[in-house]
């Protein structure tokens, strides 16, 4: 598979971590199967259908944009054939700031963002296929980083770039700095920062700091530093950075070594060993699984 991150616009930046690309060789047109683990951020899926499609793991067929808020628990993602797949990475509190609902609404679930763009009279799948057809997958074109990529995908990302900053003009939400002062702290501490304290030093009561929280993240405060604090354990085994799996447990605040695995499991559907074995992380986050079998 091809996979490549893209940085975003200057104007964007605010809200998006990067876009990236993922393509399957054409020489491998086998289905795949997907396993997006927690990671406390929402995203965004373009799949060209002329190309293959996602179904998810009730065999539903999955729109060709959809928009997906916080994943809390394991979820898998088939492909069938070969895919061409282009995909947004947000920060935690993008959903509200870009399209002004709540993101509770998205949280564990997703929404087709092309019937929501037809509503509103953009018809942003039809012009994403357009763009395909008017620059042939033969030709490339210089991107913003330097790089050189296939003309259809530039131009594709370059109209989700201008589709999203019409919605933040349009919406306009401004960004809570409350809301983002919670999650730097709970970010940088990599979940082990005393809620109680930064709720007081937030100057929030109980029910304020976690509806707050919820609204512009999708998830409650506790919630989202259970996931910083599993991203960090799953940093530390991406990077062979521990000597026995005890030692990622208590460096990551876990109580022990079982507390470690259940949690584990909980976010990304394997023990870690498991995971380690049974997956493959082209894309971050989104690991294709060598098996889906939890043995």
């Amino acid at each position: 598979m091809r996979y490549e991150r893209i940085h975003p616009p200057a104007h964007l930046k605010d809200y998006i971590r990067h876009f990236w690309i993922l393509e399957s060789d054409c020489v491998d047109p086998l289905p795949k199967t997907f396993g997006p683990v927690a990671d406390g951020c929402p995203g965004l899926i373009f799949q060209q259908s002329e190309k293959g499609t996602f179904y998810d793991q009730k065999n539903k067929k999955l729109p060709n944009i959809f928009l997906y808020g916080q994943t809390t628990k394991h979820t898998e993602i088939n492909s069938v054939g070969k895919f061409s797949t282009i995909g947004i990475y947000f920060y935690p509190d993008a959903l509200k700031s870009i399209f002004g609902f709540d993101a509770e609404k998205l949280t564990n679930s997703c929404i087709d963002l092309g019937l929501l763009s037809d509503r509103q009279g953009f018809s942003l799948s039809e012009q994403l296929l357009n763009v395909a057809g008017r620059h042939p997958a033969g030709r490339h074109s210089a991107s913003r980083n330097g790089g050189r990529h296939p003309a259809p995908v530039v131009h594709q990302i370059e109209l989700l770039s201008s589709y999203l900053f019409f919605q933040i003009k349009k919406n306009n939400v401004q960004t809570d700095e409350t809301t983002q002062y919670i999650l730097s702290q709970i970010i940088q501490s990599k979940g082990g920062i005393s809620l109680k304290e930064l709720r007081k030093n937030a100057q929030l009561s109980e029910r304020s700091f976690e509806r707050k929280f919820k609204q512009w993240v999708g998830i409650s405060p506790k919630l989202f530093s259970r996931v910083c604090r599993f991203q960090a354990s799953l940093n530390q085994l991406r990077n062979n950075n521990y000597d026995k799996l005890s030692d990622v447990a208590f460096e990551n605040g876990y109580a022990d070594q079982s507390h470690f695995i259940r949690s584990f499991k909980e976010f990304a559907g394997f023990s870690p060993y498991q995971y380690q074995k049974q997956s493959n992380e082209v894309v971050e986050n989104f690991p294709q699984l060598i098996s889906s079998r939890k043995s």
